[in-house]
């Protein structure tokens, strides 16, 4: 769950130079960042430039609202970092054509001023571009200094003349979802220009012809399934639980989730691991939905992983989530870094387990558990 230290902070985007693919590259860079944690994205707004060169392009505005334990100099930098990834070339004219800008538009209450910089951000609540993507996402967020809301900003907002239009109604605040919207991601495009021209140097290495019919489009989908299968990095523990837990007076009964099934990756070879997990706690006044423990499961299991840690994990979130008199986790994986490679032993399979709780001090709670749970008895 979110520690207290963590501050909650507004982060305003805006591109101008290929920005279909900028804007949501540049959320996607946010949520794979450990320590920053995207919790809602607003629309996509488009609006004209502000004292750029004749002729220049429109630009597209977002607002991230995020958690970090990052100081606003660390956050800074980070985002200057994602900046540079993205290609963004600064220079004194403020208003040119940029591939990307990550400003952090509030953090938390904070009023301060650093050598360059303020926070809150002015813009946030002057200009339409920065307020309206703002007000999308939060509108009963505070401003420190007026004491207005986000919305009330926004109708004063000066715009210049010119209408900030929303780009598209589909949001990305799916924390399941860590990519663009489709619209953004036509046959021409690229996805994750950093991660698919790695694999394209892969293949080059291995000898093959990225260019050739059958791989021209293979960087893209490797990204998009690498996206995916490591998609626990940026979800968190409150996305996945989402308030979907509840009272049960009198349930303390043991409570059998089992054949998860699951897909994860190895940390050491970065090939799959499946198998089947089996999760099963005793209430202590309180109980989970069912489907949010193979939630759970996939949370973890959708990292770089070892069999060992993501069963410990498992029944740690539980436990934090739950407070519960005891959690137990068996899981039973078979691994292609072990068919594949290395032995190649195909029929072997690893069992791991976690005990907390009840289940680690009677053994009885235990036996029963393992004896419902099945694992490993017979193979499919």
């Amino acid at each position: 769950m979110i520690r207290e230290r963590f501050v909650e902070t507004i982060i305003s985007l805006g591109s101008s130079i290929e920005k279909e693919r900028n804007v949501p590259e540049a959320i996607r860079l946010l949520r794979r960042h450990r320590r920053i944690e995207v919790t809602n994205v607003s629309r996509f707004f488009e609006s004209a430039p502000v004292g750029g060169p004749p002729g220049a392009p429109d630009f597209f505005n977002a607002a991230v609202i995020a958690r970090t334990d990052l100081s606003p100099s660390e956050l800074r930098e980070e985002l200057r970092h994602i900046e540079d990834v993205l290609g963004r070339k600064r220079t004194d004219d403020k208003n040119a054509p940029r591939t990307i800008d990550l400003d952090i538009a509030y953090y938390g209450d904070l009023v301060a001023e650093f050598e360059d910089w303020r926070i809150p951000d002015p813009d946030a609540a002057t200009t339409a571009y920065v307020a309206v993507p703002i007000a999308d996402v939060a509108p009963d967020w505070i401003d420190p200094r007026t004491k207005k809301t986000a919305y009330d900003l926004m109708r004063l907002a000066d715009d210049g003349g010119e209408p900030v239009r929303p780009v598209s109604a589909i949001r990305l605040a799916s924390p399941y979802q860590s990519r663009g919207p489709e619209d953004f991601d036509p046959a021409g495009d690229v996805y994750a220009p950093q991660l698919e021209a790695l694999v394209r140097a892969q293949l080059l290495e291995l000898g093959e012809n990225p260019d050739r019919q059958g791989l021209a489009r293979t960087p893209l989908r490797v990204a998009k399934a690498l996206d995916f299968l490591t998609n626990g990095y940026s979800t968190s523990l409150d996305d996945v639980v989402n308030d979907a837990i509840f009272d049960a007076e009198g349930a303390d009964e043991l409570v059998l989730v089992k054949d998860i099934e699951y897909y994860s990756m190895c940390e050491h070879h970065m090939l799959p691991f499946f198998g089947r997990a089996a999760v099963a706690y005793i209430p202590r006044g309180k109980i989970i939905g069912i489907s949010k423990v193979a939630r759970i499961v996939d949370l973890y299991a959708r990292r770089l992983q070892v069999q060992e840690r993501l069963t410990n994990q498992i029944a740690d979130a539980l436990m934090e989530v739950l407070e519960p008199l005891g959690v137990g986790v068996v899981i039973e994986g078979q691994h292609l870094c072990m068919m594949m490679r290395g032995v190649q032993k195909q029929d072997s399979a690893t069992v791991t387990s976690a005990m907390r709780g009840t289940f680690k001090k009677d053994a009885r709670t235990r036996a029963e558990f393992l004896d419902l749970a099945g694992i490993g008895r017979a193979r499919r």
